[in-house]
């Protein structure tokens, strides 16, 4: 088990010191830790959520693991804007971050996104040579593993069929997991341990190396002197209930924000930091998801296999990835459509069902701006091109479920009710209204971009802030446009490609 200490034990004002403080346990935080403790640095971990050892979020309940390692229990949202569905946004509040509750899912960039980058945002040294190291060091870290066919659930399997007919392929994913037996629970802590999240492979790297860990600590801002900055403030979660209570200081000689793309710019405004960088906050993508159940009249039992373990990208229209998921029975009875006995009713049809989801490639029309309380406010207004294809991509799940054979589909529009095949060739999707459509993400990106100039980005390509000294981002906000993928390997892998140049830079005097 990692040590960690938790601000709730402490019932007085904490100051600390040390060489790095990293701001943030997740994906790039724990890489950074671990890189820099390896180096020899005294490291700092600030995390604002709990530690919830993998031996006891493995053993709760769906509800509980919403509880105690979501954000919000899983209902912030990011607010539509104009022609756009509200997005349900969900986040980890825990030691391990969101690695914890992903499914897993690690995609290299995208060869086409990389060409982007250098073409579009002038960051000539995003090629695949250049991060074929670091992509080694994590997979290896993580145990990246392609999902073998025989593990695939039927639900899975089901669509991968309708999609071949169809006329589209699909391929195995790839996860880091090692000794994954199939349980379908990855989104809430693999009971297992068999998922590789950061929490099982770097966080306990690096406190092997003298690296310390605090949760339950919430980062107000960071402090600067001038230009360069020199620790960070904030308040250690020891209050009634586990609110903001005793102040925590620490002092610094080198800050990583790690905070994610919804809080590390609010940090950064916050902070006060010196000609920080206008774009601080924009240009978020989400990855816009949607999902579609389809009604079997033979079992499908589509918990039993892993959670994720097929994907397809869809060439006509462009934009759109298709991805397997399925999630805990408990959780999809309590989504189904309808009240009171309609509800337990189709309840009861959910050893019958498929589900299968796709994202679509935004251009990015997001901001974070600063809540009244802790939380942020996330709004989104989809470009012209992204909306229009939500249709197109609802349409080519639904076909491919028909295709083998469903009985009923269920649609992501608010109220509709399951349609048979006609009554889904006829449904006006192009006229719902965009508040009607269900939507969700996990991968907020780009809210601290980098880039080559202060006047387009809010960090350079080694992820240090704009005008100032000792200050880095290294967390999923820095990445430069939309991926059309799941960013854990890519956020994990631009951590490790700044993290080795940090441990060979010299920290200011």
């Amino acid at each position: 088990m990692i040590p960690v200490q938790s601000g709730r034990d402490h019932t007085e004002r904490l100051e600390l010191s040390c060489d790095v403080v990293v701001v943030g346990s997740g994906a790039s935080g724990a890489v950074v830790a671990c890189t820099m403790a390896e180096a020899g640095y005294d490291v700092l971990v600030l995390e604002e959520g709990p530690f919830v050892p993998y031996t006891d979020y493995g053993a709760m309940r769906p509800s509980e693991s919403l509880r105690y390692t979501w954000r919000g229990a899983a209902v912030t949202v990011a607010y539509g804007l104009g022609d756009t569905p509200h997005i349900n946004m969900t986040m980890g509040r825990v030691v391990g971050g969101s690695s914890v509750l992903t499914g897993g899912v690690c995609f290299r960039v995208p060869p086409s996104i990389l060409h982007r980058w250098r073409t579009e945002r002038g960051i000539a040294e995003m090629t695949e040579e250049e991060l074929e190291p670091y992509y080694q060091e994590v997979e290896t870290a993580v145990h990246v593993e392609e999902v073998p066919e025989e593990m695939r659930s039927r639900s899975t399997k089901l669509f991968v069929l309708g999609a071949a007919r169809r006329g589209i392929e699909m391929r195995p994913m790839k996860r880091n997991t090692e000794g994954c037996n199939g349980c379908g629970r990855c989104n809430f802590g693999c009971p297992h341990g068999a998922k590789l999240s950061v929490d099982l492979t770097y966080l306990p790297r690096a406190a092997h190396h003298g690296a310390r860990i605090l949760a339950d600590c919430l980062v107000d801002r960071v402090t600067m002197k001038g230009d360069r900055a020199v620790g960070v403030t904030g308040r250690l979660l020891n209050g009634k209930h586990g609110k903001p209570g005793s102040e925590v200081v620490v002092h610094a000689r080198r800050v990583v924000l790690a905070a994610g793309a919804a809080f590390t710019p609010l940090l950064l405004k916050r902070s006060g930091v010196h000609g920080v960088s206008g774009q601080v906050g924009k240009n978020v993508t989400v990855h816009p998801g949607f999902r579609t159940i389809a009604l079997f009249d033979d079992k499908v039992e589509g918990w039993k296999g892993a959670m994720q373990s097929a994907y397809g990208d869809v060439h006509d229209p462009e934009g759109l990835t298709l991805t397997s998921l399925f999630i805990p029975p408990a959780v999809l009875a309590a989504t189904m459509p309808g009240v009171g006995p309609e509800l337990m009713r189709r309840a009861q049809n959910v050893p019958y069902l498929a589900l299968f989801g796709g994202i679509i490639h935004d251009e990015g029309g997001g901001r974070v701006w600063p809540g009244l309380g802790r939380e942020p406010i996330l709004t989104y207004r989809m470009a012209r091109h992204d909306r229009a294809l939500i249709p197109a991509l609802v349409r080519i799940m639904g076909e491919a479920f028909f295709a083998v054979g469903a009985k009923e589909i269920y649609i992501p529009v608010l109220g509709a009710p399951p349609l048979d095949a006609d009554a889904f060739r006829a449904f006006p999707f192009e006229t719902v209204k965009a508040r009607d459509i269900e939507c969700s993400s996990q991968h907020p990106l780009g809210s601290c971009r980098m880039g080559k100039t202060r006047e387009h980005s809010v960090v350079d390509p080694l992820g240090k802030v704009w005008d100032t000294r000792e200050l880095y981002v290294v967390d999923g906000s820095i990445v430069p446009t939309s991926l059309g993928v799941n960013p854990q390997l890519t956020i994990m892998t631009l951590a490790t490609r700044i993290a080795h140049r940090l441990r060979e830079t010299p920290l200011a005097s």
